[in-house]
């Protein structure tokens, strides 16, 4: 294991550049940097998910997929190194099959909420949605594995399921879009 910090403060980004993981300093503000801290970002929605009440294989899903995305945010932080790998998403699809098979098939677009726990997690969608576009925004510029977009793709779509599993569990349910609404 690296060394720990010692010390929160180092005061080598007041510049408004930051360290990458290979020691080389970018903007603070670079696309890699960007993908990372949402990334980042992501992950600490999914801890706010977390802090609710949720079915036992639900938090077991959500934790490893933590760790996952700290590996993952590790990867971008590090020109060339690879974290995530084919088995990671291979098991993402997994459990999201398995989650997705429980659930009555969806006819209509769903509005985020159907609870505290559902409404996190949907944000915690949005936000990895994003931290997708940023990725292959860096991907544009300079290499990015496959893998580590993949991913992120395929985590979005397994959250907006746990989304619809957790408003089912808590017993609020899904509000669907009313498109006729604005109808005489």
């Amino acid at each position: 294991m690296g060394n720990r910090l010692s010390k929160i403060y180092t005061r080598t980004g007041d510049d408004g550049t930051t360290g990458l993981g290979d020691g080389s300093r970018v903007a603070k503000d670079s696309a890699r940097v960007n993908a990372y801290g949402t990334v980042d970002e992501a992950n600490s929605c999914i801890g706010l998910v977390q802090a609710c009440e949720l079915p036992e294989e639900v938090r077991e899903v959500l934790t490893r997929v933590q760790h996952q995305l700290f590996d993952l945010g590790g990867e971008l932080c590090i020109p060339g190194h690879a974290a995530i790998h084919e088995a990671d998403i291979a098991h993402l699809e997994a459990r999201l099959d398995h989650f997705n098979q429980q659930l009555p098939a969806l006819k209509e677009f769903i509005l985020p909420g159907g609870g505290e726990a559902a409404a996190r997690c949907h944000v915690a969608r949005t936000v990895v949605r994003r931290a997708e576009r940023e990725a292959v925004t860096l991907a544009r510029l300079e290499p990015v594995r496959a893998e580590a977009i993949h991913y992120l793709n395929r985590l979005s779509d397994l959250l907006f399921v746990l989304s619809r599993v957790l408003a089912r569990a808590d017993g609020h349910g899904e509000v669907l879009w009313d498109h006729d609404r604005r109808k005489p």
